[in-house]
């Protein structure tokens, strides 16, 4: 079965006015466009051609194309005109844990202050679809942030005792312990510092990135949450390239339009760069320390035109198919699956249903494909994104 999908821009405040409408080929609103949902999640399931919801359609006839449950993934397209927030996402323990407890103690599932809303994960990819994809990823290896800090230090004493805690005693433990210091205020010199660098020093070999900071400061003037960034590895995207952001990495995507495909969850710690609510011991405790390099996700090739994203997560994979005329791709279906076009008029089917049910789709419209269907074979000339179940769902 074939169910054709689209959705209306979630207009969050850091999101895009423009970069959405132009994949869409269609005028912008003049609202900050920031995501649009493909999926059947309820926070804002995917519509439907006579009006109704991806998330009714599979209560009422899911099981009779193969569908059991609720999808255990969200696609989304992702337009960020200014800094979304530093945050970071529980593991599946953590969220268990989590959520009952909340739920024990009779917190709203949408108080402002509620860390964990179900009890998923939330691990993610992002391909970037612009030129560039600016974002922040994970902790800085300690001889990049020696590097780094050195080049800020100069007189200012709070930076130069971070660097020397960094050298000579357990880097994720010291990572850990800035982090809670600088968002629960016991380190506003080190802030202080840090903004005062920013503004005052090119940063060397690392004038991007302090440039960088310094749009961050200039955004939120005074957050400690920039304190933050300045740990984290920056990284900048070229069109079709990826990372992934597993458990407890903290992150921001900073600009650019990409497609995130994620579990189905909405559990978000926040670690500053937001007005929004942060729970710092919460934060540290699921927080995942470890220097490292950005954590980049490769694309693997398995036909020509067809470049899987495989995250070592059983919730979703995340297929490419770049389809040129005279050449049609087949993808094996693992389970539900929901077929996104990003560039061009690709043409869309199923094997069970055959090319007379196909459809052909613009940018920024998507197809549900149930299981039933056995694979998906995409022709026409375009780019499609094709979300489903990792590998491993039900080991």
């Amino acid at each position: 079965m074939l169910v054709p999908l689209s959705n209306t821009p979630r207009a969050y405040a850091w999101g895009s006015t423009d970069a959405i409408a132009a994949l869409e080929g269609r005028e912008p609103s003049g609202a900050p466009e920031a995501e649009v949902w493909f999926g059947d999640h309820a926070g804002d399931p995917a519509e439907l051609e006579d009006g109704s919801t991806l998330d009714a359609w599979i209560a009422a006839h899911g099981a009779e194309h193969g569908v059991d449950g609720p999808l255990p993934y969200l696609l989304k397209l992702l337009a960020a005109g200014s800094p979304l927030s530093i945050q970071a996402h529980p593991s599946l323990e953590q969220a268990r844990r989590g959520f009952a407890r909340e739920e024990a103690t009779g917190i709203p599932r949408d108080a402002a202050h509620r860390n964990y809303r179900d009890a998923n994960h939330k691990p993610e990819v992002i391909v970037a679809l612009s030129d560039t994809f600016e974002a922040l990823a994970g902790f800085r290896s300690v001889a990049d942030l020696d590097s780094l800090l050195s080049s800020l230090a100069g007189a200012a004493p709070e930076i130069a005792s971070l660097r020397s805690r960094l050298l000579t005693g357990d880097p994720a433990s010291t990572l850990r312990e800035a982090v809670r210091d600088l968002l629960s205020g016991d380190a506003s010199e080190l802030a202080a510092e840090v903004s005062r660098a920013v503004a005052e020093t090119d940063g060397g070999p690392f004038a991007d990135d302090v440039a960088a900071l310094a749009r961050l400061e200039q955004a939120y003037p005074g957050d400690p949450g920039v304190g933050v960034a300045l740990l984290l590895n920056r990284v900048v995207l070229s069109r079709g390239e990826a990372i992934f952001v597993p458990a407890g990495v903290p992150h921001a995507y900073l600009s650019g339009l990409g497609v995130e495909l994620m579990a189905a969850s909405d559990n978000v710690l926040r670690g500053g760069l937001t007005p929004k609510h942060i729970d710092v011991p919460e934060l540290v405790e699921i927080l995942d320390a470890s220097p490292a390099p950005a954590p980049l996700l490769v694309a693997q090739a398995r036909a020509a035109g067809v470049d899987v994203f495989e995250a070592p997560v059983s919730d979703f994979s995340l297929t490419r198919v770049r389809a040129t005329a005279g050449a049609d791709a087949r993808i094996a279906l693992a389970g539900p699956a929901i077929a996104l076009a990003t560039a061009g008029a690709p043409r869309v089917g199923g094997a069970a249903t055959g090319t007379e049910h196909a459809r052909t789709l613009a940018p920024g419209r998507a197809l549900f494909v149930t299981p039933d269907e056995g694979s998906v074979l995409v022709g026409g000339a375009g780019e499609v994104f094709l979300a489903q179940p990792g590998a491993l769902i039900g080991s």
